[in-house]
C-alpha cells in the first residue's frame, strides 16, 4: 500500500523535478542571451531630416555670384573662402589642401581642395564629394567658346546640395563621421571638339587634376572612410542619373542600395535603371588610386541621335547659369543623400 502510493507519489514528483530543472536551465540560457545582447552596441537610428531645396539653390546661385570660379582667378580665391567659413561655421573642422598643378596647356594651377569633417575621431565614417571649380572656356558653345563659363550645374550644384547637408548634419547628428570633399581643378582638361567628352580613351587624366592631387597627397593619416558618393551636375531640369561603369566596377552594392532607396522615396524618375558607360570623373581616381569604393551622380543621357551618351544641352556652355537649375532635382539627389547617411545603409 504505501510502496504504490510512494509509486504514485514518485510518478508525480519525477516530472515536476524535471519541470523545474528545465525551467530553471531556460532561465539561465535567457540571462546568458540577455548578459550577450548588453554587451552588443545597438546603433541606434536618427529620424532623417527634411532636405531643403530653396536653400540649395541659394548655395547654386551665391557661388555663381563670385563670377567663374577658374583656378588662378580672383573670383576663384573669394568663393573659396566664403565656402571655408561657410564650412567651419556648421561645426565642421575644415582642412584645405593647397598645391600646384600643371594642367594640359601647360599652365601652372593653384589648387585648393576643401576637406571638411564632422566627428573626425571615428572610423566609421562616409566622404561626400563635389567638385567646385568651372571649365575655363565654353568649348561647345558657338559663342564666346574663349570665355570660361559660369558652371551652375557643373559644378556649383553638387556644392550647394552638400551644404544643405552639412547644414543638416550640424543640426541633427547622424552617428557616424562624415567627410564632404569639394576638389578643385576637376573642368580643366583638354577641350575635344568632336564631342567625345570624358572618353577614356582620350587624355582623361587631364581631367580631374584636384582629386588626382588629393590621392596622391596623403593629407589624412590612414584615411579609409566605408564609401564615397560624388555629385556632379545634379540641378538641371529632368536630369536622369544611370548606373555609370566606374560606378558599377568598384562600388556595384552602394550604387544599387542608392538607386533603390531614391525609387523608394518616388525619385524614379531622376535615378534611372539604365547603365551608361564609364566616365572620367573624380570618382575615377578615388577608386582606383584611393581605393574607395565611390559612386558617381552624374546627369548623362543617351543623345537621341545616334544614342551615344552626353552631359545635357548646356553642358560646357554659357547656358550653363542658374535659369537651368531646378530645385526639384535639387530635392531628389539631396533628400536621398540624407537617407542614405541617416539610415546607415
Amino acid at each position: 500500500m504505501h510502496t504504490k502510493r510512494h509509486k504514485y507519489f514518485l510518478l508525480f514528483f519525477i516530472p515536476f523535478i524535471l519541470s523545474c530543472q528545465q525551467e530553471a536551465e531556460s532561465v539561465e540560457i535567457e540571462n546568458a542571451i540577455i548578459e550577450k545582447n548588453e554587451n552588443v552596441t545597438m546603433l541606434p537610428k536618427v529620424e532623417t531630416p527634411v532636405f531643403n531645396a530653396d536653400s540649395a539653390f541659394s548655395y547654386v546661385k551665391k557661388q555663381v555670384d563670385f563670377g567663374p570660379r577658374v583656378p588662378n582667378s580672383i573670383s576663384h580665391y573669394n568663393c573659396g573662402e566664403w565656402l571655408e567659413k561657410k564650412l567651419t561655421s556648421l561645426n565642421f573642422q575644415v582642412l584645405t589642401q593647397k598645391g600646384k598643378v600643371i594642367a594640359f596647356n601647360g599652365a601652372k594651377l593653384n589648387i585648393n581642395n576643401i576637406i571638411a569633417r564632422h566627428k573626425p575621431e571615428l572610423e566609421n565614417r562616409i566622404m561626400l564629394c563635389a567638385h567646385w571649380d568651372t571649365r575655363p572656356f565654353a568649348d561647345r558653345d558657338s559663342e564666346r567658346v574663349n570665355l570660361p563659363i559660369d558652371g551652375a550645374n557643373d559644378g556649383a550644384s553638387g556644392v550647394g546640395v552638400l551644404l544643405v547637408i552639412a547644414r543638416n548634419i550640424s543640426l541633427l547628428d547622424p552617428l557616424i563621421g562624415v567627410d564632404i570633399i569639394l576638389f578643385d581643378a576637376e573642368d580643366y582638361g583638354a577641350p575635344n571638339m568632336s564631342g567625345q567628352f570624358f572618353d577614356l580613351n582620350s587624355m582623361n587624366d587631364t581631367w580631374c587634376l584636384g582629386s588626382q592631387y588629393f590621392c596622391k597627397n596623403i593629407l589624412i593619416e590612414n584615411y579609409k572612410p566605408k564609401y564615397g558618393i560624388l555629385l556632379d551636375m545634379v540641378g538641371g531640369e529632368n536630369a536622369k542619373f544611370p548606373k555609370e561603369g566606374i560606378s558599377r566596377q568598384f562600388a556595384a552594392q552602394k550604387l544599387n542600395i542608392f538607386w533603390k532607396r531614391a525609387q523608394q522615396l518616388g525619385y524614379g524618375d531622376y535615378f534611372v535603371n539604365k547603365l551608361a558607360p564609364p566616365i572620367t570623373d573624380d570618382h575615377t581616381y578615388i577608386n582606383q588610386l584611393y581605393r574607395i569604393p565611390t559612386i558617381d551622380i552624374i546627369h548623362y543621357t543617351p543623345r537621341t541621335t545616334n544614342g551615344r551618351f552626353d552631359f545635357g544641352k548646356f553642358h560646357h556652355t554659357h547656358e550653363d547659369n542658374i535659369d537651368n537649375i531646378h530645385k526639384p532635382t535639387l530635392k531628389a539627389v539631396g533628400q536621398t543623400v540624407l537617407h542614405i547617411i541617416y539610415e546607415q545603409l
